[in-house]
């Protein structure tokens, strides 16, 4: 579709709110020099205090000697001198200490515009220059996606996509955990279950994986191998049957995530590092660095200095390298590729901070890894808490919820609430097809806008057509109307706030905001009228609220139905 701008007159002169705020910054430094004050405008927590407000008047007034509203009337004053304040300022009133403004009806209008001319790239942040690691997701090879791991790949995946969007290079990775001890019980396990399928009373390992995911497995390698591993010895298949078992259960976690609208750039095997003689190398960097010392025949890595409770081991004193010498080589890995390096882990993992910042001053890069802990969640159906067990075999699968609700649901609650909070996901309420299920109530929002272009394609082509091309926002002057196009403005800010806070919960809450007002401006404004002027204007601001709501939930990783 070929948009072009028009109205340009309209908006001739009008400051952007970066502008303004350097504007009314110059008025204030102007009055205080000694004080170098800085403005910043935030949105208005009230409709009735206007359109943005800032408090600049309270930090100054310690170096004016004079009352925050005395203050924030000099500031006006001075500011208004200036006529690009003037053209873009409706109205200014120092209340309390808050300076609070109310913006002319075209600076709302030209959002609308910018919103359709720029259409999905709208809000995009300019190149940062930025290079960032994101690992999220990683579980264990030995079974399928469970329901907790649906929360971190939907809040790894959005935060990377909102990042993006800010002007982030987000490079995500998912590392396969195949180097350790729980590998040998998932081959312990496959072994169990293959003898099973000929002889049910085989005994299965105390310490091994009893869901029955691996019965399939079992099948497919017997399918393969006949039975053959029948008359091998269980020390000598185990290697063979494991990695057989990670390969299988590898394939079904990459299968899932795609399912679920994640893709990843990097699928990192931990043996491949081990193979490689990754491991070996990175403890040498360390040593060589000053860091190690040996103690009880064990090797050890200060990070104590980092200020962790004990210094770690890293070689046992068999010889064995411990998971904390994977995570030397692999973090070594994504220094190389990314300015910043950001890992998605338990709440059980809050000790590797301490460790991972020891392994970044030591290799001169302090502040480089960042740790990003999500708190557990509870799965209900109803009133009904549903058990999660991977070791007692009481699994509730990614899989299993996708089937129930849907990857729209699932993906949008998972991300709601921010990381630092326990989630409990009613599967009730995430089926629910009213207003009262949050993601069921934003689509609607964008359905619902759909529905009014099909029918202005029959009723209005011109009105629609003129609206496609960003003409006619002039008459875009009714509260509701700028209401939501206030709310539109706020999609950039939001998305680089989700990026700068690892926030991506703000994202669903900005989009039943902008649903919220969307259905509050379609109940009061008709859209399709008699006034072409004034359907040319509604309907263009339908499109820009529509090209939001979708570029919103994309990035939640959610579809935007046309139709519900």
């Amino acid at each position: 579709m070929n948009r072009t701008t028009t109205d340009v007159a309209d908006h001739a002169g009008l400051l952007s709110l970066d502008e303004l705020a350097a504007r009314f910054g110059a008025a204030a430094r102007a009055l205080w020099p000694q004080a170098e004050p800085v403005v910043q405008f935030e949105p208005a927590r009230r409709a009735e205090f206007g359109d943005v407000s800032t408090n600049v008047a309270f930090g100054l007034a310690k170096a004016a000697r004079k009352k925050p509203q005395e203050i924030g009337a000099e500031i006006i004053a001075r500011a208004l001198a200036d006529g690009g304040v003037r053209a873009t300022v409706a109205a200014a009133t120092p209340v309390a200490g808050f300076i609070n403004v109310t913006l002319v009806p075209a600076f709302w209008q030209r959002v609308v515009g910018d919103a359709l001319r720029e259409g999905p790239q709208y809000g995009r942040g300019r190149p940062t220059g930025e290079r960032i690691s994101l690992e999220f997701g990683s579980a264990n090879p030995t079974g399928p996606l469970v329901v907790v791991q649906g929360r971190t790949l939907s809040i790894g995946d959005t935060l990377a996509k909102a990042m993006r969007h800010a002007g982030y290079d987000v490079f995500t990775e998912w590392i396969i955990n195949d180097a350790g001890t729980q590998l040998e019980a998932l081959g312990r396990s496959l072994y169990a279950r293959y003898h099973q399928l000929v002889d049910p009373a085989f005994a299965f390992p105390e310490d091994g994986y009893p869901g029955d995911y691996l019965i399939p497995v079992a099948e497919k390698l017997r399918a393969r191998d006949g039975d053959k591993w029948l008359r091998v010895a269980q020390a000598e298949a185990v290697p063979y049957l494991a990695a057989f078992a990670r390969d299988e259960i590898v394939a079904e976690q990459q299968a899932v995530a795609r399912r679920f609208r994640v893709e990843y750039d990097l699928w990192q095997s931990e043996k491949a590092l081990h193979d490689a003689g990754a491991i070996e190398q990175g403890i040498e960097r360390l040593r060589k660095l000053g860091v190690l010392y040996e103690k009880d025949g064990a090797t050890w890595v200060r990070t104590t200095d980092a200020g962790d409770d004990e210094d770690r081991v890293v070689i046992r004193s068999d010889g064995r390298p411990t998971y904390f010498a994977n995570d030397i080589a692999y973090h070594f890995e994504k220094l190389q590729r990314a300015d910043h390096v950001i890992d998605f882990l338990g709440p059980d993992h809050h000790g590797y901070i301490k460790r991972l910042d020891a392994l970044a001053n030591a290799y001169a890069r302090p502040g480089a890894f960042e740790v990003i802990l999500v708190q557990q969640m509870t799965l209900k159906r109803g009133d009904e808490t549903l058990s999660m067990s991977k070791r007692a075999g009481m699994l509730v699968t990614l899989q299993e919820v996708i089937d129930e609700v849907g990857v729209d649901a699932a993906r949008f609650f998972f991300v709601m609430l921010s990381t630092d909070q326990p989630l409990t996901f009613d599967l009730e309420l995430a089926k629910k097809q009213s207003n009262e299920n949050p993601v069921f109530y934003v689509q609607y929002g964008h359905a619902r806008i759909a529905s009014v272009l099909r029918k202005a394609r029959e009723s209005h082509p011109a009105a629609l057509a003129a609206a496609e091309r960003g003409s006619g926002l002039g008459a875009l002057t009714d509260p509701m109307e700028l209401a939501l196009a206030r709310r539109l403005a706020e999609f950039g800010p939001t998305v680089e706030g989700v990026a700068r806070a690892r926030a991506p919960h703000r994202l669903t809450k900005y989009a039943r905001e902008v649903a919220g007002d969307f259905h509050q401006f379609y109940d009061a404004c008709r859209v399709l009228t008699e006034d072409e002027a004034t359907t040319t204007a509604r309907l263009g601001l339908c499109i820009a609220t529509k090209t939001v709501l979708a570029a919103t939930l994309a990035m939640c990783g959610v579809s935007a139905p046309d139709a519900m």
